[in-house]
Order: structure tokens, then C-alpha cells, then sequence
């Protein structure tokens, strides 16, 4: 491998665990802080894609498409905690079966309404192009991708550690009655938590549409990547969610060039070592005693 091979696939490789920690930050603090087991995560990366496409198709506006896309999505998944999970939160398995329910019916609607056609979102003009450095070109658009998903996990992180919501989510994955017995409307909190992340995953299929792109059965790709995410980084965990994806992004991208046969299995061979030697994942938050 020349070095200007390894620079790409590096660089394709941060493009793409960007974008799988956008999907995974949402899971982990939703898993972290709720323990809702939600198989439908990666719903919202799909519904968001495809309502994007669809939208900018009728109006021709890629900023309020995208926003559309991402605002509704976030109403749908804060609508769905509070109308439907929130009936099963403390049963893991009817979890299950009904956030896999929803991945089966947003599936039909896709195929419904986009007749199952993959598609890809326009990149932005301001994105298009590309950067140069010697001989190796840089696509200005995953670069962006990178560089914002480094801004949104240094602001979650360090909100998570230093502000009073984060205070909150800590102390409520730690104990909950204790969390209600200091006034904090624990309900408020969690439909908050959960549109939060329902919001992160929609952005994440606003941007993965454009350099991924979307089609039926995408939402089950992300989603088993976000749970393997999720479980190597630690629950809760910012700083691990994001260095596991980066992680799983060059494990998949140097499987996919060199092993392609291989990729599936090195991911779930890290996670099965990981929860064979370190179960609480590389990045666990200490739980309070």
C-alpha cells in the first residue's frame, strides 16, 4: 500500500465514522440514559434521506428540504417515544418487537411513497469540489462531514460533562428516583433525550444521502453498525462513541478494499472481544456507587 493510498483510506474512513457517530451519539444516550433497546434507530437515518429527496423534489430548495427532513423526523421519533415506547420502558423485549414493528412500517412507507428506488441528495454548491494537496483530492464535502462531526462530538461531550442537562443525564442513568426526587421532570427529560437523538440520526441521513446515498434495507446496515458503535464505545459515552466509529469506519473501509468477503466479520469479531475482555466497553462511563 503506497502512502498515498493509506491517506484515503484513512480519510474515507473518518468520512465515514463521522457519520456513523452522528446515528450511534443519539443510540448511546438514549441506551445510556433510558435503556430503550431501539431497533428503529436507523429509521430515522432512512425516513429523513428519503423525505429530503422527496421534499427537494417538490420544491427545489435544498436548505428547507434538509430542514423539513430533519425537523419532522425529530417530531416523528419525540412523537413515537411518547405515544408508544414509553408504554414498554421497562421491558426490554416488548422494546424490541415494537421499535422492529416500526423499522418494518416505515419500510413499507418508504416503498410506498418512493416506490423502494435508491436515491442520492445533491451535494450543496458551497460543498461541491474538491481540495488538492500535492497529488491526493480531497472532496470539500467529507471533509465538512468530518470536521462537523469533530464540532458536534467536542460539544457533546462537553456538554455531557459541564452543563446542568448533562449533570442531569449522568445522575439519571445512575438513579432515576433520585433524579424525580429533585424536581426534574423525568418525562420532559426523556422525550427531550429521545428527539435529541432521533435529530442527530435524521442529520445523519441527510448527510450520509449524499455521499452514501439511501435505499430499502440501509436503515438495518446503519443500525446493527450503531449498536456494534454503541457497545465497543461504552453506554452513555461520547468520547467513545465517536472513537469507536472512527474505529469501525477504518476496520470497514481496510476489510472492504483488501478483504471484502471479511468486512461484516471483523466488526462483529471486535465487538464479540470486546465484550468478552471489556463488557462495559473501551470507554465506559464509571457508574456512581
Amino acid at each position: 500500500m503506497s502512502a498515498n493510498e493509506l491517506i484515503r483510506l484513512i480519510f474515507d474512513a473518518a468520512a465515514l465514522g463521522a457519520l456513523l457517530f452522528l446515528v450511534s451519539a443519539g443510540m448511546s444516550m438514549i441506551f445510556g440514559l433510558m435503556r430503550i433497546v431501539n431497533v428503529a434507530h436507523g429509521s430515522f437515518y432512512l425516513l429523513s434521506a428519503y423525505i429530503a429527496f422527496g421534499t427537494l423534489h417538490a420544491f427545489g430548495s435544498q436548505l428547507a428540504a434538509y430542514a423539513i427532513a430533519i425537523g419532522s423526523v425529530t417530531v416523528f421519533g419525540a412523537a413515537l417515544y411518547a405515544g408508544l415506547i414509553e408504554r414498554v420502558a421497562t421491558q426490554p423485549l416488548r422494546q424490541i418487537l415494537l421499535t422492529f414493528g416500526v423499522v418494518l412500517v416505515v419500510g413499507d412507507l418508504a416503498l410506498i411513497f418512493w416506490h423502494g428506488v435508491p436515491a442520492a441528495l445533491p451535494v450543496p454548491d458551497l460543498l461541491s469540489g474538491q481540495f488538492t494537496i500535492g497529488p491526493l483530492a480531497f472532496p470539500i464535502y467529507r471533509l465538512f462531514v468530518i470536521a462537523l462531526g469533530f464540532a458536534i462530538a467536542i460539544s457533546l461531550d462537553v456538554a455531557q460533562r459541564r452543563t446542568r442537562i448533562g449533570a442531569m443525564i449522568r445522575a439519571g442513568s445512575d438513579d432515576l428516583a433520585m433524579l424525580a426526587c429533585m424536581g426534574i421532570n423525568v418525562r420532559v427529560l426523556f422525550v427531550s433525550v429521545f428527539a435529541f437523538g432521533t435529530a442527530l440520526a435524521a442529520l445523519g441521513g441527510v448527510l450520509g444521502g449524499m455521499f452514501l446515498g439511501v435505499y430499502p434495507g440501509i436503515d438495518l446496515d446503519i443500525v446493527n453498525l450503531a449498536f456494534v458503535v454503541v457497545i465497543v464505545g461504552g453506554l452513555g459515552s461520547m468520547r467513545g462513541a465517536f472513537a469507536a466509529s472512527l474505529l469501525i469506519g477504518l476496520l470497514d473501509n481496510i476489510t472492504k478494499a483488501y478483504l471484502p468477503e471479511l468486512s461484516l466479520f471483523s466488526i462483529y469479531l471486535l465487538l464479540v472481544l470486546v465484550l468478552a475482555f471489556r463488557p462495559t466497553g473501551l470507554f465506559a462511563r464509571r457508574q456512581v456507587a
